[in-house]
């Protein structure tokens, strides 16, 4: 039996299925549902989170540790931190930003097949082998 008929049809649109290791094409730009309501979102929240509102997000992380002035200083700093949030959430420009990164990321993995996940843990790593040095 030959490759070609032996293929099978896939149940998905051709720009979710083929390319160069069968992930999808690269250079489609079309998103999926769970793409623009949660992975897209979530890159958002990150984002925000770890750039734009790091300094309320470390102050908040501080106070919620120390449990004494919890009752007063927290809400404050809470209300601070989801309007920063909020703010960046609403943003047309953040927006198109994270979907570009997050759309280039997908064509990246779909041209070699590895995503590239950002490790946590090899950031870890890497300052305490430093450090032993």
């Amino acid at each position: 039996m030959s490759p070609e008929e032996h293929a099978q049809p896939s149940v998905l649109p051709d720009g979710f299925s083929g390319g160069p290791h069968g992930l999808g094409d690269p250079n489609d730009r079309r998103l999926r549902k769970v793409e623009k309501e949660v992975l897209i979102p979530q890159k958002m929240r990150d984002k925000a989170r770890d750039e734009k509102c790091a300094d309320l997000v470390a102050i908040w992380r501080l106070l919620q540790k120390r449990r004494v002035v919890v009752t007063v200083l927290l809400p404050k700093r809470n209300d601070a931190m989801q309007a920063c949030f909020r703010k960046w959430y609403e943003d047309p420009e953040f927006q198109k930003t994270c979907r570009e990164e997050y759309l280039n990321e997908r064509s990246k993995f779909r041209e070699t097949g590895v995503w590239h996940k950002e490790d946590k843990r090899a950031g870890i790593r890497d300052k305490a082998f430093q450090a032993s040095k």
